[in-house]
């Protein structure tokens, strides 16, 4: 009996541990938001791909030094109202609902800032508690970072190579030989193409479905400019 008693505060205390740790864990990547105004991050992957030795490559380049054609095709492959919603698509969000059979069908609706927090803070695949703690972090992101620097991120912490190729400038190097500041329409809209599965979208040995692909994100963004506006307000 005594050594019973004994035990149960020892497990309470485990369990406040346990609680203490887990809300720290919670609390760690809004914390950390602002700090991203100024320090530029690296993603949970590669973070993972250099702890197990496998290869990394990524040169940081800020946006100024991206070609904006990069940034207006990724826009519009990946996020068409970036520059109008606050981190989060809820009209992307219902339209895929909508479109679904049931809960377990539903695609798509994931906007550049949720890709970039679950790049950053969480962890790959589907998961309904993933997606819970996404949304949320996606609105503070949007809240505290601005748009120019958003997507400054996301193109320099996004897998754009099969072989470890993370950020723009890596990409462009690996497929064109040349910078991401130089980069032509059709490069650009290559690159953009590449998203999500840079490893079976090879950009530097594109085939026909890539290319198609391609070609329609560059008469797209050829048509739609005013989609990058908020990069040029500086917000």
């Amino acid at each position: 009996m005594a050594n019973d008693i004994l035990r149960l505060p020892r497990r309470g205390g485990l369990l406040r541990g346990l609680l203490y740790a887990a809300l720290v864990l919670l609390a760690l990547p809004y914390l950390l938001t602002p700090l991203y105004a100024v320090v530029n991050p690296v993603s949970t992957l590669m973070l993972w791909r250099e702890a197990t030795g496998q290869r990394v490559v990524r040169t940081w380049v800020p946006l100024s030094k991206i070609d904006p054609d990069l940034a207006l095709s990724v826009i519009i492959a990946e996020d068409g109202r970036f520059c109008s919603h606050f981190g989060v698509d809820f009209a992307e969000i219902r339209d895929a609902i909508e479109d679904a059979d049931s809960l377990d069908d539903v695609r798509g609706g994931s906007t550049i800032t949720q890709q970039v927090v679950k790049n950053l803070f969480l962890w790959q695949g589907r998961s309904y508690v993933r997606k819970a703690l996404e949304l949320p972090l996606a609105l503070w992101f949007d809240l505290v970072l601005s748009k120019r620097r958003i997507l400054e991120i996301y193109l320099n912490i996004a897998e754009l190579g099969p072989d470890g190729e993370f950020g723009a400038e890596a990409a462009a190097k690996r497929s064109f030989g040349r910078s991401a500041a130089s980069l032509g329409r059709y490069q650009a809209a290559l690159l953009a193409a590449s998203l999500p599965n840079p490893v079976t979208r090879d950009t530097k040995r594109p085939g026909p479905g890539l290319r198609r692909l391609a070609g329609l994100y560059e008469r797209r963004a050829a048509r739609s400019p005013e989609a990058a506006a908020c990069l040029r307000r500086g917000r």
